[in-house]
């Protein structure tokens, strides 16, 4: 079940935005994870992994991504990244 909207953007593109089951991103203070209909709120993230997951059990991609902020809405989550590469 696919259905929280993420996109991952840096300052040279966008690289992703599709419908996923939840994003784990490293936050400034702890990992935490984003499941559609999450409260709204915005973040420092920090360097880290960050992780997509289709579905309860199936992660899709890890991208290696260096600071920059992170925000939940009622649209999705937005990653604003410095860098970010899949691992």
């Amino acid at each position: 079940m696919a259905d929280l909207h993420f996109e991952l953007v840096t300052p040279e593109k966008l690289l992703r935005s599709e419908e996923v089951y939840m994003v784990v991103v490293p936050g400034n203070e702890g990992d935490f994870g984003v499941l559609a209909g999450h409260a709204p709120f915005m973040t420092v993230i920090r360097a880290g992994e960050l992780t997509v997951y289709s579905s309860a059990n199936t992660v899709t991609a890890r991208i290696r991504v260096e600071g920059g902020f992170a925000e939940v809405n009622e649209r999705g989550l937005t990653v604003l990244a410095e860098q970010a590469a899949e691992v």
